[in-house]
């Protein structure tokens, strides 16, 4: 989680949302990534998808069984339908999202019965400090634009 935190900090510093994430096998990271949708004009430039792309390439298929995901905020809708399609076997995450996310501070497709794949998840992994760095980097927003 320190490494996708680290990630987090080099997206606030690109001006994106700070959001990072690793993928990790046999506890070697394979796949990094922080957000990049304003600078990339890609809606798709999640963090989470960052770093599959970048494990997906390093290990020549799209599929990631025996694969772990750290992310320092709750998986999207989008992220979350990603991961289940890398095949990811868990996720780890820091701060809910009570805003989008879909371990069930919005709707949890983790456990959706429906879906032929289930990744085992964990929450709240450096949560206050995953939460910090987001509500910190807002307040900052924020604030930059009263002075404006």
């Amino acid at each position: 989680m320190r490494a996708a935190i680290a990630l987090a900090h080099q997206a606030w510093a690109a001006g994106e949302v700070p959001v990072g994430a690793v993928v990790v096998k046999a506890g070697e990271i394979i796949g990094r990534g922080f957000n990049r949708p304003i600078s990339g004009h890609d809606p798709t430039a999640h963090a989470e998808i960052q770093a599959l792309r970048d494990a997906a390439q390093r290990l020549g298929n799209y599929r990631l069984p025996g694969c772990e995901l750290f992310v320092t905020i709750e998986p999207c809708t989008m992220c979350a339908g990603a991961i289940i399609h890398a095949r990811i076997a868990r996720v780890v995450y820091g701060a809910r999202d009570a805003k989008t996310g879909a371990h069930g501070s919005v709707v949890d497709l983790f456990s959706e019965p429906r879906l032929n794949f289930h990744a085992a998840v964990i929450s709240g992994v450096l949560a206050q400090e995953c939460g910090k760095l987001l509500s910190d980097f807002f307040a900052e927003r924020r604030q930059a634009q009263d002075k404006v």
